[in-house]
């Protein structure tokens, strides 16, 4: 079985070469529950989207979470994230949202609903233009533990998700689409690791565009409660 995965993956990274060409998607999260109810969230990522060992955007973000119920977390973020184009900044974008999460589990199968509402600033330094954005994305995520009946300490689970981001007011309205399958190991009751692979549908861009990422993210849980039964988020390729 080894072997087979080991051969499909060398198999799917040389179509990949031969039509397109691999990108990176590097995340390093932390998630933070300080009270029952309230956490906070951090991440930072590195990608590689023109050349997979060139970074050539970057993004910083973070905010507050409220547990409303256990399956119910509405959250506010905020973030920096910017863009290179050939070694030089390109353009610089502030963001702020809203989203809710609504998740439920079938057995062992979690599936979890996202909904976010996005407000965008730009600026291109080397045009000195600025522009804004609103976009609104709809994330269904699904995990499952293949060793265990939930997600402890030992493990490994599969990862899958379909992304939808709408955007006004440019065009076209239906700008994106993702979708995402890996697989992840919680080493520990702090330590968590994802690999998986990423395809992304820009059809925004001229001719529309494809982007293939190999996804590696290490994701930390902190709980600062008195609760006993720890609990792992996994946010997924964002």
């Amino acid at each position: 079985m080894k072997r087979f995965l080991g051969l499909s993956l060398l198999l799917g990274i040389s179509l990949f070469k031969a039509q397109e060409h691999l990108s990176s998607f590097n995340a390093v999260t932390l998630t933070y529950k300080f009270h029952p109810k309230f956490f906070l969230y951090a991440e930072g990522q590195l990608r590689g989207n023109e050349d997979y060992t060139y970074p050539d955007y970057y993004e910083i973000k973070g905010g507050l979470g409220y547990n409303l119920t256990k399956n119910h977390k509405p959250f506010i973020g905020l973030g920096r994230y910017v863009n290179y184009k050939d070694h030089s900044l390109s353009r610089e974008e502030f963001r702020v949202w809203l989203q809710d999460v609504i998740d439920f589990k079938k057995g062992i199968v979690k599936f979890e609903n996202r909904f976010r509402a996005e407000k965008s600033w730009f600026y291109e330094p080397q045009t000195d233009k600025t522009s804004q954005r609103m976009r609104y994305r709809y994330r269904l995520n699904i995990s499952v533990p293949l060793n265990s009946k939930t997600i402890q300490k030992g493990t490994v689970f599969a990862n899958a998700y379909d992304e939808i981001f709408f955007v006004s007011p440019m065009k076209p309205t239906f700008a994106r689409n993702r979708v995402y399958g890996g697989f992840g190991y919680q080493i520990d009751d702090y330590f968590g690791i994802l690999t998986g692979y990423l395809w992304q549908r820009e059809f925004e861009a001229k001719g529309n565009k494809n982007l293939h990422f190999i996804y590696l993210a290490l994701n930390i849980n902190i709980d600062g409660t008195d609760h006993k039964v720890k609990t792992y988020d996994f946010p997924g390729a964002d």
